[in-house]
């Protein structure tokens, strides 16, 4: 007997074309596209182990019935042959006969039909049979034309979504505070993951190409200039200047010991150390009583000069081209060394690995912030008339635009799917994902045909015997 296929109760005894389009729907694929000739989706071994066991047992059980058609039509054609004494063959004996003749007629179409789908017939290659090898990529393609025109049209798929009821189910979602936490545990693990399949080299070339580049392409000097002019605009100098001050002043308090070493270290042999105890002491108080002063007096004359200095040097790192030289040089030195050729890997250590704690840390201020927003965002979903009917409008908008530019990509997913199955395993498979069902054909068909022929031959009884 020939093996089974996919879903299809409805076909016809008898027919083997018929039953294309019920086989069609089994050739939707369920994983991506593989390369050519690659094997077609399989179940679990499992699952696969008990679909073959339940098609066997099915198989064995409409082949008996066949088979017990066949013996009770040769018994009856047996006893027509070989009458009783008297040479008489009962009546029944004829019902019986022509139920059994037609249920075996009935049941042998079936199989036959139901065979030719997957495989060609006791191996002889008999027109349009072995269909599903034969005419696999064809009916990917129509399976293809099928998803695209009856679900991925706009209008369809619009009505859909805005029935849906999209952003009010949403809202009301959100606002429990243990969906909010599951999905801020969604987006981190997502975020993780992301991060994680990063490569390294490529994240370092990014940062390279948007950063380090970057930053090396322009002069400096005149940026430099220009960011330093506005700060003294905008009197942000002062508070530096000011801090830098008092740190020169108390510097110069601990200094009284350091004074007197150098002068000691400078002084002529024949100095008395009195006198460089005096000198250290006098130029000591002399530098506390200036940086104090200075600390002190925002109108001192050193400041002054310090803000003369600043200015100066905003216009020079501008417009002197010895001083844009020399930041050039310091640039080149700075670029050039082994930190900043580092700072890309460097950087990419320090940012994934903070990255991925804190979305995998529930306690974390980005996993907090991600569970606030949720809450937030579901409140204003569920309270908010106008914003659920803007992000109904957009949801709707970005399903029309897929469905009107996308379709046809999407929809090719099946068909080049399909094409890359190797003819014979997707056969096979299919056969044991819907040949239970297939063998009810087989079934209806003997049966079917047993009781059209027990009332055909019940009619010309009637219609002959008087």
């Amino acid at each position: 007997m020939g093996a089974m296929g996919k879903h299809s109760t409805d076909v016809p005894a008898g027919a083997a074309s018929p039953e294309l389009p019920a086989a069609i729907p089994a050739l939707a694929p369920t994983s991506a596209a593989a390369p050519a000739a690659a094997p077609s989706p399989m179940p679990a071994p499992s699952d696969e182990a008990e679909r073959r066991r339940t098609l066997r047992n099915h198989k064995a059980f409409v082949t008996g019935l066949l088979i017990v058609a066949t013996m009770i039509y040769l018994a009856c054609r047996w006893v027509e042959h070989n009458p009783g004494g008297d040479g008489v063959v009962p009546a029944w004996v004829g019902y019986v006969r022509a139920a059994a003749e037609a249920g075996m007629i009935g049941g042998l179409a079936d199989w036959f039909a139901v065979t030719a789908l997957f495989r060609y017939p006791m191996g002889l290659k008999i027109p349009h049979t072995a269909i599903i090898p034969r005419k696999k990529d064809q009916l990917g393609e129509a399976l293809s034309e099928f998803v695209g025109e009856n679900f991925l049209n706009a209008e369809l798929i619009t009505e859909k979504v805005r029935k849906a009821d999209i952003p009010e189910r949403l809202g009301q979602w959100l606002c429990q505070p243990e969906n909010a936490a599951r999905a801020s545990h969604e987006v981190g693990r997502l975020s993780a993951n992301a991060v994680r399949a990063v490569d390294p080299a490529d994240a370092e070339a990014v940062i390279n190409h948007a950063v380090i580049e970057k930053l090396a392409s322009p002069e400096w000097g005149p940026p430099a200039g220009r960011l330093l002019e506005q700060l003294i605009e905008d009197g942000r100098t002062e508070p530096l200047i000011q801090e830098a001050l008092r740190w020169a002043h108390r510097k110069a308090i601990d200094s009284g010991d350091l004074i007197i070493r150098v002068i000691d270290e400078r002084k002529p042999i024949w100095a008395p150390q009195f006198l460089n105890n005096i000198v250290g002491e006098k130029v000591h108080r002399e530098l506390v009583s200036f940086t104090s002063a200075v600390s002190n007096n925002p109108d001192h004359q050193a400041r002054h000069a310090i803000r003369k200095f600043l200015r100066q040097l905003a216009t020079d790192l501008q417009e002197d081209p010895t001083m844009v030289a020399r930041m050039e040089a310091l640039k080149e030195d700075i670029m050039g060394s082994t930190p900043v050729q580092n700072a890309a890997a460097t950087l990419w250590r320090s940012l994934s690995a903070s990255l991925i704690e804190s979305s995998e840390d529930p306690e974390s201020l980005l996993r907090r912030k991600i569970t606030e927003l949720c809450l937030q965002w579901g409140e204003r979903l569920h309270s908010d008339p106008e914003l659920r009917a803007s992000l109904d409008r957009r949801i709707t908008g970005a399903a029309a635009f897929l469905a009107d530019n996308y379709s046809e990509e999407i929809t090719s997913i099946i068909s080049e799917t399909v094409q890359r199955w190797d003819a014979a395993e997707a056969s096979e498979k299919i056969e044991l994902m819907v040949g239970k069902d297939l063998q009810f054909i087989r079934l209806n068909g003997t049966i079917v045909g047993a009781l059209a022929g027990l009332a055909i031959y019940t009619v010309s009884q009637l219609l002959f015997s008087f």
